[in-house]
């Protein structure tokens, strides 16, 4: 493929690339900074990118105007790893399903499916209150569980029905014919085979549960022991100040988390965004 393209070309490519990166990169950069001067500074006139006042004082200053923060740091992560493994339990069946099986109005429910992503969660949250409010689940853990899932189900069936489709039927067909049920097969041959897919899976729906969560739990929680920490940030704003260098220190903290996953498992994300991209 290299080969296609002029050096010219290839130069243009890389430079688009390394332009794109800049672009998503340069924020978390300037955060980080940020944390790193003093809180008079942070306003200077003209604005100084490089300074010579850099500490991490802030970084350990948070724990303390924050006490909660590592509560709401752990909150963040539990939420998200309860709304990812109860996704998986209904995206697996469901996206085995719509990538084997036969049904009336399969395309349609895809479609429908994908018309739910369209939705913002800002969208549905009158209705949603109401619903957690009759089922007693306001100012709980729940409250930023159950929503979370509902939004996150679609897109897990979407991502891990492609996976699925470019498993050979013909492995399966071996084990029917052997006399195993088809749940048998799933278990035993099909998911030890879209493992990939599944980390895909997780890890995007871990992500989406990380960064959703400020919408619902302002709306749907008012117990401070059980925020996460987007809104556990609020912390940081005071009546007369905001400690910026600390709050962006604190939001550094908080996104690690995602961030290391991410690092160790983007070659399979990568693989299984690109599964069932090309028919072969």
């Amino acid at each position: 493929m290299m080969d296609r393209y002029s050096k010219l070309q290839i130069a243009g490519i890389y430079f688009c690339i390394v332009l794109f990166l800049t672009f998503m990169l340069l924020p978390f950069f300037e955060m980080f900074m940020a944390s790193l001067r003093p809180l008079e500074h942070l306003f200077r006139s003209p604005y100084q990118f490089w300074s010579d006042d850099f500490s991490f004082a802030a970084y350990s200053q948070m724990w303390e105007t924050v006490p909660l923060l590592g509560r709401y740091i752990f909150n963040s992560v539990f939420i998200s790893f309860a709304v990812t493994g109860i996704t998986m339990v209904f995206v697996i069946p469901a996206a085995y399903a719509y990538a084997r099986l036969q049904f009336p109005f399969k395309n349609a429910s895809l479609a429908i499916f994908l018309g739910v992503n369209m939705f913002t969660g800002a969208v549905l949250l009158i209705p949603l209150y109401r619903v957690l409010r009759s089922l007693g689940l306001l100012n709980t853990y729940w409250a930023m569980i159950v929503p979370g899932v509902a939004f996150l189900i679609p897109t897990g069936i979407w991502l891990l029905r492609s996976y699925l489709e470019k498993i050979p039927r013909e492995l399966e067909e071996a084990a029917f014919v052997d006399g195993a049920s088809r749940m048998y097969t799933l278990r035993r041959v099909v998911l030890p085979l879209a493992t990939p897919g599944l980390i895909v899976v997780g890890v995007a729906v871990f992500i989406g549960a990380y960064a959703q969560q400020f919408l619902f739990a302002i709306t749907f929680n008012q117990t401070r022991e059980l925020q996460p920490l987007p809104a556990g940030l609020f912390e940081f704003i005071g009546y007369q100040t905001v400690t910026w260098n600390e709050m962006m220190a604190a939001a550094l903290v908080g996104v690690l988390p995602v961030m290391v996953i991410f690092l160790f498992l983007q070659k399979y994300l990568v693989a299984g965004l690109t599964a069932g991209a090309v028919k072969e």
